[in-house]
C-alpha cells in the first residue's frame, strides 16, 4: 500500500495527461512493488512555475519545466525492488508520457504497519483487518 505523491508544475500537462502519468506510476507500483489490487493511493499536486527547485545534484541533469516528483511511502521493500522501480517509473514514464528521465525524482520512504489507518480511525494492520 504505497502512498504516492505526485509533484509537477502546473499547466503543463492537461487532466488526461495527468491521469496518464497516475496510471503509468500505479502499473509500475504492481508490478515493481507488487502492490495489492485495488490498492492506489495517489496525490498529485500542481506547484506554481518557480515553486520546484530541481537542481541536478552534480550530476550535470538538465531539468525542465516538466520536471516530475514522486515520492513514495512504503513498507518492505528492499533495495533490489527500489532499484527497479526508480528504472521501470523512468521507462514506463518516458514510454506513456514522453518525459525525459533527466525530469524525473524519486524518492522512497519506509515506515511500518502500525503507521497506517485507512479510515474510522482504526489500525486497520494493527487489529488485523488487513
Amino acid at each position: 500500500m504505497p502512498l504516492v505523491r505526485i509533484d509537477v508544475i502546473e499547466h503543463r500537462r492537461t487532466s488526461e495527461q495527468l491521469r496518464e502519468l497516475a496510471d503509468a506510476v500505479q502499473d509500475v507500483m504492481l508490478e515493481t512493488f507488487a502492490a495489492p489490487a485495488r490498492d492506489r493511493y495517489q496525490i498529485i499536486t500542481e506547484h506554481r512555475p518557480g515553486r520546484i527547485i530541481a537542481e541536478d545534484t552534480g550530476l550535470g541533469y538538465t531539468r525542465s519545466e516538466d520536471v516530475v516528483v514522486v515520492q513514495i511511502l512504503q513498507q518492505g521493500r528492499d533495495e533490489a525492488q527500489k532499484r527497479a522501480v526508480y528504472r521501470a517509473l523512468a521507462e514506463r514514464l518516458r514510454e506513456r508520457t514522453g518525459l525525459d528521465p533527466q525530469d524525473l525524482i524519486v524518492a522512497v520512504s519506509a515506515n511500518t504497519r502500525a503507521d497506517w489507518s485507512f479510515g474510522e480511525g482504526q489500525a486497520q494492520f494493527l487489529e488485523g483487518r488487513l
